[in-house]
């Protein structure tokens, strides 16, 4: 597909933009999720692979075209807070696409926003480990993602990148997250910028269009899959280790998470409804897809050993590397050539369920303190990690690639 008519394909969007990428698809699952069971409650029913961002992909690529990034993204780093005026000088039309895209759905709830600030204090540290080293260390085996963010500006400097990353996860568990006074609608907003610099930019890379099965990048289902690998995957395992949560924080924290969706640009006729539904739309769009690829490796390699720069101790490289054995399991372990470890393996096998029992009140305090003390202090430090990454950092969009 030349580059007019991949332009002309993102500018018309929608039912257009899906006509003409299915002419060139290649054989792949049908999209069969109904929108019935979205936030939305109906939909287009177009295949997510083939919808991308109509509004922002456009406008992005005419500021990257007449060479506004960099004055775009001076002005943009003074905007850090929702409620605060957007930056004078910045072009109108980006104005006026950010003046829609910071405003919250009509289906915002603030009594759900509430609450959710009950279960991020109450699972604080589970989420910290969580969204590092279950969702982070899957997004290595999303092949499209884990290609995307090699071949684009950010891999070439992993360090900024994982804080950027990290950044969101630390606004949405603020306790002002979606207020005026909060940063988690600035941070989608820019994300959602840094997307749209990204599907314009990453068809010229000649490293990325050598391994990548897709002319455009970041479509609404890759979106969606990396969504999943989020709040999805964490709901997951907390219940898979019988945390016990309350009905509605459940629901409040899965709203939080479909507010971060919608104001990710992404159609709300894709976005789960409930924990059913997304649990659903996980088994067709995330678990089929999670494989090994070159570039998720050597991005596994790097996230590890993150950890190891910070404490050589309970947070060194092994001990890491057995975590995400034991919440990834074996075969995403080995994909991502994460070697076995003979001490912590079995101790998390065995130790990890009592642990979280004992942690929750469920259980008595056990025989052996030490194992209980060694996990404590491996959540919260892993936690302290992942939070910590999040110091104040500037979103950015792109305008070039990675350079080799």
């Amino acid at each position: 597909m030349g580059e007019l008519s991949r332009r002309d394909m993102l500018k018309a969007g929608g039912a257009l933009g899906a006509i003409g990428a299915l002419s060139i698809a290649t054989p792949a699952q049908a999209w069969t999720w109904s929108a019935a069971g979205s936030v939305a409650g109906a939909g287009a029913g177009l295949d997510p692979r083939w919808v991308w961002d109509e509004e922002a992909d456009p406008l992005v690529a005419s500021i990257l075209d007449r060479g506004d990034v960099t004055r775009v993204n001076e002005l943009l780093r003074t905007w850090t807070k929702n409620g605060q005026p957007l930056p004078a000088g910045l072009p109108a039309d980006l104005r006026d696409f950010m003046e829609r895209a910071r405003a919250l759905p009509p289906w915002a709830d603030q009594g759900k926003l509430a609450t959710v600030v009950e279960f991020n204090k109450k699972r604080g540290l589970y989420l910290g480990v969580l969204y590092g080293l279950a969702s982070g260390m899957m997004s290595t085996v999303i092949p499209k993602e884990a290609r995307a963010v090699y071949y684009s500006q950010g891999g070439a400097d992993m360090k900024d990148r994982i804080s950027k990353t990290a950044k969101l996860g630390y606004d949405i568990m603020s306790h002002n997250a979606y207020r005026p006074d909060g940063e988690m609608v600035v941070t989608c907003v820019k994300t959602r910028l840094v997307h749209a610099a990204v599907r314009h930019l990453l068809p010229k890379s000649p490293y990325w269009s050598e391994v990548a099965d897709e002319e455009i990048p970041i479509s609404q289902r890759d979106m969606m899959v990396t969504w999943h690998s989020l709040p999805t995957t964490v709901m997951q395992k907390l219940t898979a280790w019988k945390v016990p949560i309350p009905a509605a924080e459940s629901a409040a924290f899965l709203h939080s998470w479909q507010l971060c969706a919608h104001m990710l640009g992404i159609k709300d006729e894709y976005i789960p409804a409930s924990w059913a539904e997304a649990n659903s739309q996980a088994a067709q769009v995330l678990t089929p897809v999670l494989a090994p690829t070159p570039e998720g490796v050597k991005l596994a390699d790097i996230l590890l050993g993150l950890g190891a720069t910070v404490d050589a101790g309970i947070l060194s490289k092994p001990v890491l590397g057995a975590f995400t054995r034991f919440m990834l399991g074996d075969q995403i372990a080995g994909w991502l050539r994460i070697p076995r470890e003979p001490v912590w393996d079995p101790l998390l096998k065995l130790s990890w369920g009592p642990f979280i029992a004992v942690r929750e009140g469920l259980l008595p305090f056990p025989l052996a303190p030490e194992a209980y003390w060694l996990f404590d202090e491996f959540l919260r430090k892993a936690a302290l990690l992942f939070l910590s990454e999040a110091r104040p950092i500037s979103i950015e969009i792109p305008d070039s690639n990675r350079p080799s």
